[in-house]
């Protein structure tokens, strides 16, 4: 299972918001729905899945803006792919909070 960061830059709009591409991207990703998981981000997207499946949905996302009339797409792509245990969005998360929480017990017995 991997976790990918994506950001779709859409280059050449009329206006400097880029809401209504990333709503489109959501909608997109709405049909991926029981092959990945996502969370949008105020800076981008995290997809969670297997790696080909999100190579797949990375070239869907990339086309929006295409299909939208620009002529020109940045796209940029992180990827952690861990393969010496299963690693998820939630599971970075709760393993981030368990270290908080032993740091705050650790001060409240100071």
């Amino acid at each position: 299972m991997a976790i990918v960061d994506v950001t779709i830059i859409p280059i050449g709009t009329d206006t400097p918001s880029v809401s209504k591409y990333v709503a489109e991207i959501q909608e997109v990703l709405k049909t991926y729905d029981g092959k990945v998981k996502y969370q949008l981000t105020p800076m981008s997207t995290l997809i969670e899945g297997e790696l080909p499946v999100l190579f797949e949905v990375i070239q869907a996302l990339h086309e929006v803006p295409f299909k939208n009339g620009l002529s020109r797409v940045a796209t940029n792509i992180r990827i952690d792919d861990r393969r010496d245990k299963k690693s998820t969005m939630s599971g970075k998360l709760e393993a981030v909070q368990t270290h908080l929480n032993s740091k705050n017990e650790e001060l409240q017995e100071d």
